[in-house]
């Protein structure tokens, strides 16, 4: 992986910063304006937040996807008072030119650089630490994992915390039970105006664009393969389905398997799938879902990618030890050449290919995922004290406000109960 580009804190800013070039600003800064069209709800809670500043002297160190759609947060959370900073949550998710427009054109502390290498990625999270925060922002929970290991002396400081995505969410409730967890935090990802459509609509969309921009490669007619039927999967299968492709689904849930079939889909397992797919996405949030024993009887030509949150879904060191060469053939398509001939394509470094190669979510499903972000920030400025040191969910009135607020952009309105639907349903005594 790439090393990273020396320091951009240069005499263009005073504002501390390690970015790729602070001249790609004003590129940045169309897209994050681009961005914000599309997030009528943020934009909503952004004037309240200028109006009242929930957030006044508050710390916010956040681990994020540095993209467009996370721009308009952070300027949102500036713009509530908080003290904010920001550093990337995946080596090959950052789009560098709305780094750098963060930095010169809002003044907020960016440490991302697409590409960084392992050193720099885990260096760019001690900086957002360095900033002493009251509150972390994560997607990953690598901060708050740095904090509870390495970096203790800046527990003192923090109230509480929010998580963005499932993986995240599933490391802090281990160490919630393993008694580690040392502040509160939400769980963003479980709010249903997140998951539900974030992790379906934006998952499934995403990837399929990172798969295509890496290759080019025909769905129409393709056996496409999704480990994994949690809202991203079912997501992703929706949308290879509307691309014309063959969609298998593996599980290891009888239940979603269940669910999978019902939905019209083939559902068999990884071993079954290996001989037959021509493309593969995981999305599970789990270690080595597909391996050695995979890659052995995959077909000449198999593409593999994942959009989980780590790359640890797919078994690359295996892969390595099992080919005999391997060279870069297109932007984030490394082939992987096997000693019987067959060649296996993995894209993006098995990194979540829908921000290495593309642009990931559309700015409008990120908007009521970041609603959830802002508004729990606020809830956990007021309430931290009261709350233990667990992961729970967002506020139910919450999330029906972002998803209240979101019909109201959307200029459409709903029923409201009748008096007597509402004593129907608080009674027990009318029947047939």
């Amino acid at each position: 992986m790439a090393k990273k580009d020396k320091m951009a804190t240069t005499t263009l800013t005073q504002t501390p910063c390690d970015v790729k070039n602070l001249e790609l600003a004003e590129q940045g800064k169309r897209r994050i304006e681009w961005a914000n069209q599309s997030m009528p709800v943020l934009q909503s809670i952004r004037k309240e937040f200028i109006k009242n500043q929930p957030l006044k002297g508050i710390r916010i160190s956040a681990c994020l996807h540095v993209t467009t759609e996370t721009a308009n947060l952070m300027i949102t959370l500036r713009d509530g008072g908080a003290e904010a900073v920001l550093c990337a949550s995946n080596p090959l998710s950052t789009q560098d030119d709305v780094a750098a427009s963060l930095v010169k054109d809002y003044g907020i502390p960016v440490y991302a650089i697409k590409g960084e290498d392992n050193d720099t990625y885990y260096s760019h999270i001690n900086s957002a630490l360095d900033h002493k925060p009251h509150m972390t922002m994560d997607d990953g929970a690598d901060l708050v994992s740095i904090a509870l290991t390495k970096r203790k002396e800046v527990l003192a400081d923090i109230v509480a915390g929010t998580e963005e995505t499932t993986t995240g969410v599933i490391r802090l409730r281990a160490m919630a039970k393993a008694g580690e967890l040392r502040y509160p935090i939400i769980a963003v990802n479980d709010a249903l105006t997140k998951h539900m459509f974030d992790n379906r609509y934006g998952t499934g969309q995403s990837t399929i664009d990172g798969v295509i921009r890496c290759t080019n490669v025909l769905l129409a007619g393709s056996k496409f393969v999704i480990a994994g039927y949690g809202w991203c999967g079912r997501g992703l299968a929706s949308r290879a389905r509307g691309m014309g492709a063959d969609v298998i689904v593996t599980e290891i849930d009888p239940l979603k398997s269940i669910e999978a079939v019902m939905d019209g889909y083939r559902v068999m397992s990884m071993t079954e799938a290996a001989r037959i797919g021509d493309v593969f996405v995981t999305v599970t949030g789990n270690k080595n879902v597909i391996r050695g024993e995979h890659f052995e009887i995959m077909k000449d030509g198999a593409v593999v990618a994942n959009s989980g949150h780590f790359n640890v879904e797919i078994d690359i060191p295996t892969l390595e030890k099992m080919s005999k060469s391997k060279r870069l053939t297109r932007e984030f398509v490394d082939e992987y050449a096997m000693g019987d001939g067959r060649k296996i394509y993995l894209l993006g470094e098995g990194r979540l290919i829908n921000l290495a190669a593309a642009e990931g979510h559309p700015a409008s499903v990120m908007d009521m995922s970041f609603a959830n972000q802002a508004l729990s920030a606020e809830y956990l400025v007021k309430n931290h004290k009261s709350l233990e040191k667990k992961v729970f969910p967002v506020p139910t009135d919450l999330d029906k406000r972002v998803a209240k607020l979101k019909l109201e952009s959307m200029g459409i309105k709903i029923d409201r109960l009748t008096p007597e639907q509402e004593e129907y349903l608080a009674s027990w005594s009318e029947g047939t």
